[in-house]
């Protein structure tokens, strides 16, 4: 404070405090000021008072939008594709025996048993694991969270295909009510149907046995539901917040407008394709002056129109004039694709993905889709850590113990490769071309390549080595020359006509 806030301070206290305080907030970030031009819009609650009071409804208006609006069930279908994909997260188990290296056979036998047990995972039997994967992410991702119970071991009514005894049931988040919140002793509280406890940690959840909106008898009646017990996937954005808000949640405002503004156009385009002509009739002075147009031959007059139409019974001083319109709106295309980039720079996802508009060139079109595979790249962790690497955990431990060869290493019972659906190639060519420049220069492995494809290599592998065998077995020649393609690959080119080769080297 300065000479003169002092004297004024010993005058006038409260006048040299508003006066400090003037010069403070003169002093602070532009943007920190509202004016009149800038409002300064502010959320200052925690993170979890801000999804209580929006969480549900924001999940509600993304349902109906995916029910009823093309785009916003095109992102979500595209976040599967590239998150999830047609065959789900697989995976690539690695048990290890104690000299390090993997045990191949008990890694084929983990692997062919839980192809199995994916068939009909969950408790209600209808959904293959690679289903449930993408009803899972879908519901996170358009609700904001999806709880996944486990159920190990003999259940009533619960029947197991095989011998490891798990299950999982898929929740969706109005059955852990969000408006249930307790405070407990020692820290310990119930918070948006979560139990945590004084670190903020979840130890268990609270979960209807019935829909909410549901009218069958037992509505309200609530089991609890241990943490361990639970696989929770949510969005979340702030730290502390426990429950998941809808992904949709900044582009919905823009999706929903996109919607309404399409509709209106659509209908100004269904009513302009409607419109005919109108007549225009002189003025009073070409009409006779024997009463005409007030007869009954004057009302309810009927125009045929056909291709060619001549229109010959105007009366005199009539004109024929064609309706015409501005719709539908010819920067139709151009605000919708701006709209579209909006929601995509929103939504991690990518704009031509989205709209379905594939212009551009090679460079462009690679760039894009490199950018937004990072985004699916991010999900596709997510999703991992917290759904596919526990589950398969879970059911590991589940793995009957008489079964696993005595030369495994217990703790690498885990050990395994989770592989998701990989960046598409645009060019085969140039992409291939890539790829063998890095193998022959050491930069990458053959395995790395065949994941780059979304292919298991060892499975790869094998199925090479087959079709060699079988290609010599039956007089295919093999070629093995260098000179044709990469040895280390297993290169060589396949001669389908048999016998001794024109150059008279050995094959």
């Amino acid at each position: 404070m300065g000479v003169l806030g002092r004297m004024l301070a010993s005058v006038s206290p409260g006048w040299a405090a508003r006066r400090a305080k003037a010069r403070m907030q003169l002093q602070a970030y532009e943007a920190a000021k509202p004016t009149r031009t800038h409002a300064a819009k502010r959320e200052g609650r925690t993170a979890n008072s801000a999804v209580s009071g929006g969480a549900a409804s924001l999940r509600e208006q993304a349902r109906w939008l995916d029910e009823n609006h093309d785009l916003a069930a095109g992102i979500l279908d595209k976040i599967e594709d590239r998150v999830v994909g047609a065959d789900g997260i697989q995976i690539e188990p690695h048990p290890l025996r104690a000299d390090g290296s993997v045990h191949e056979e008990f890694a084929v036998m983990l692997a062919a048993r839980f192809a199995e047990w994916a068939l009909s995972p969950d408790v209600t039997g209808l959904h293959t694991f690679a289903e449930a994967q993408r009803m899972m992410l879908r519901t996170a991702m358009r609700d904001g969270e999806v709880f996944v119970s486990l159920v190990q071991g003999n259940a009533p009514g619960l029947i197991h295909r095989t011998p490891e005894k798990l299950a999982f049931e898929m929740l969706e988040p109005d059955l852990i009510p969000m408006n249930f919140s307790t405070f407990g002793n020692e820290g310990a509280q119930t918070v948006q149907g979560v139990d945590v406890n004084s670190w903020g940690r979840p130890i268990a959840y609270h979960v209807l046995k019935v829909h909410p909106s549901s009218v069958v008898v037992g509505s309200g009646a609530m089991k609890k539901v241990p943490a361990r017990n639970m696989l929770h996937l949510a969005f979340r954005k702030r730290i502390h917040q426990l429950r998941g808000v809808s992904f949709f949640a900044p582009a919905l405002i823009r999706i929903a407008d996109l919607k309404e503004y399409e509709q209106s156009e659509r209908i100004s385009a269904r009513i302009a394709a409607s419109l005919g002509f109108y007549i225009k009739r002189g003025d009073a002075s070409t009409f006779d002056s024997d009463g005409d147009w007030n007869g009954e031959e004057a009302k309810d007059r009927e125009f045929e129109m056909s291709s060619g139409q001549i229109y010959d019974r105007l009366a005199p001083g009539e004109d024929l004039v064609m309706l015409e319109s501005n719709r539908p709106n010819t920067h139709l295309a151009e605000f919708r694709n701006g709209q579209l980039k909006a929601v995509a720079a929103g939504t991690r996802t990518g704009y031509s993905s989205i709209s379905r508009d594939y212009n551009g060139s090679y460079s462009a079109q690679r760039q894009e889709l490199i950018e937004s595979m990072e985004g699916y790249a991010i999900l596709q962790n997510w999703f991992t850590s917290h759904i596919i690497r526990p589950l398969y955990r879970t059911w590991v431990d589940m793995f009957p113990r008489n079964e696993i060869p005595s030369d495994v290493i217990p703790a690498s019972l885990y050990n395994a490769i989770y592989l998701g659906p990989v960046m598409p190639w645009i060019d085969p060519v140039k992409e291939n071309e890539a790829w063998k420049i890095q193998i022959r220069g050491g930069a990458a492995s053959e395995a790395e390549w065949a994941r780059a494809r979304g292919r298991n290599p060892d499975a790869v592998k094998r199925q090479r080595q087959r079709e060699i065998k079988y290609n010599q077995e039956h007089g295919l020649i093999y070629d093995t020359d260098p000179a044709n393609d990469n040895p280390s690959a297993g290169g060589g080119s396949v001669n389908s006509s048999p016998g001794k080769p024109e150059d008279g080297k050995s094959k």
